[in-house]
């Protein structure tokens, strides 16, 4: 009988040893190997290895000799995760998803794949069985004839499966409920996932079939797993949101076939979720306008504009030390834009308690944005309350000038589009449009203190 083979592996990035370390020489972080059985010595079923059986032709050949054809995609029904994936689905590409648990994940694809009614989708669940899988596809309500559902865990029963029925499309949900019978370890171990991604991965690229893997994450909100499974597949895309909102972002991690700045915005419903197409619209939809603390900012996520709403509150302090409360916002940028009003204007928030909070519940890292924060931590200490019609896009600097942004014709046109009246931008920033080429009224200024004297 064959010896019990075993290795230990870093379960942050993966890192195989014979021996256990304290230390992980790959991450340098400690007390994170865990000792996993790698074969017990019994047979083996077969791998995956092509449609036909057999092994295809290996050789070299030179660079100049490989022939291109324009690169062919998947359009599917759903704009935005065109948008994200670099427009649309590329043919043999491995494509991980990660979200936190009941963020909508297996809701999202399972919609998708009922959507793609033009190829032949498998949708295999490690998770749940067939009947929940159909209550869930009950309630979207999308009729599809050429979807076929999939309920097993075993990598070589799968494409057992996957050989009969040869799909177009499949999605696995999830690559941490999976187990491949070349590893003894038990599902969701470091060398598992890493073995059954390589499956699929080669199952991907050898038959042009695209596949989506659901992932999970951890408590630190890391895609679970070795480091390495990010780097084995095409392209990572993270699906993130506060459950108590509506709303949920499909963001870009990694891309090998087009933008890493790109996202979707999805609205949570009853019937799944809805493609949000004017996402400014609703961030600004539920604004008061007679209350002071309350600015619109233009800013950008990935390469779409958007209008979001700062919120800001200055209050006297009860307590000793004053508070410095954010949500949606850095707090350290926080704390440099008070010193900001503190050292160049002459406001004295050292004995007072700010809150600053980013309506709609998205987190917002485009520095455009501080001078609508700014404007609403002024508003908020003068209570008096901005126009409705005004918005902001600048950068603001140490020395309390307003610094230029990029794209800001495009945040511009989003302005105008959604009806405001004069959009507030850094000096910096004329040689970059023509005014006359928009009917909303731009106005250009340098300092801090400036727009202060236009407002107030």
């Amino acid at each position: 009988m064959s010896k019990i083979k075993t290795a230990f592996f870093c379960s942050n990035c993966g890192y195989e040893s014979a021996k256990w370390l304290g230390k992980c020489p790959g991450c340098a972080q400690w007390n994170t190997f865990t000792e996993e059985v790698l074969d017990k010595g019994n047979d083996k079923e077969q791998k995956w290895d092509g449609y036909n059986q057999g092994k295809r032709a290996v050789k070299t050949v030179a660079l100049h000799e490989v022939t291109v054809a324009e690169e062919r995609r998947i359009v599917t029904k759903d704009a935005e995760l065109n948008r994200v994936l670099g427009g649309g689905i590329v043919p043999g590409s491995l494509v991980l998803v990660a979200g936190e648990p009941g963020i909508g994940k297996s809701t999202l694809f399972l919609q998708h794949g009922l959507m793609a009614d033009q190829l032949t989708v498998l949708y295999i669940s490690g998770e749940e069985s067939e009947q929940q899988v159909k209550m869930r596809a009950d309630r979207l309500n999308i009729p599809n004839n050429n979807f076929y559902l999939l309920t097993e865990t075993a990598t070589q029963t799968i494409f057992q499966e996957i050989r009969k029925l040869k799909p177009e499309l499949v999605i696995v949900d999830s690559i941490q409920t999976l187990q491949s019978n070349s590893i003894d370890s038990s599902a969701g171990s470091v060398s598992q996932i890493r073995e059954c991604t390589a499956e699929f991965q080669r199952f991907a690229k050898e038959t042009n079939t695209p596949v989506f893997l659901i992932g999970h994450i951890t408590k630190d909100g890391a895609i679970a797993g070795p480091k390495i499974l990010e780097h084995m597949v095409d392209t990572v895309l993270q699906f993130e949101g506060d459950r108590h909102y509506a709303y949920r972002i499909l963001r870009t991690l990694k891309n090998r076939f087009g933008s890493t700045s790109e996202l979707g915005i999805y609205e949570m419903t009853g019937g799944g979720m809805r493609v949000v197409s004017n996402p400014s619209e609703i961030l600004i939809a539920q604004r008061e306008e007679q209350l002071s603390g309350s600015a619109i900012a233009a800013t950008l996520e990935g390469m779409r504009p958007l209008l979001v709403e700062v919120q800001a509150l200055v209050t006297q302090s009860v307590y000793g030390t004053p508070q410095r409360t954010v949500s949606g916002f850095d707090l350290r940028r926080l704390q440099l834009l008070l010193a900001v009003l503190e050292k160049r204007g002459g406001f004295q928030f050292g004995m007072k308690d700010v809150f600053v909070n980013i309506a709609g519940g998205i987190k917002v890292e485009d520095p455009s944005i501080d001078l609508a924060v700014i404007c609403a931590l002024l508003s908020s200490y003068e209570d008096v309350p901005l126009p409705h019609h005004v918005c902001f896009a600048g950068e603001v600097g140490l020395n309390g000038e307003i610094r230029a942004v990029n794209r800001i014709e495009q945040r511009i046109a989003e302005a105008e589009k959604l009806g405001f009246e004069k959009i507030i931008v850094s000096r910096y920033n004329k040689k970059s449009f023509d005014p006359a080429a928009y009917r909303i009224q731009v106005m250009a200024l340098g300092r801090v203190d400036e727009v202060y004297q236009h407002l107030f």
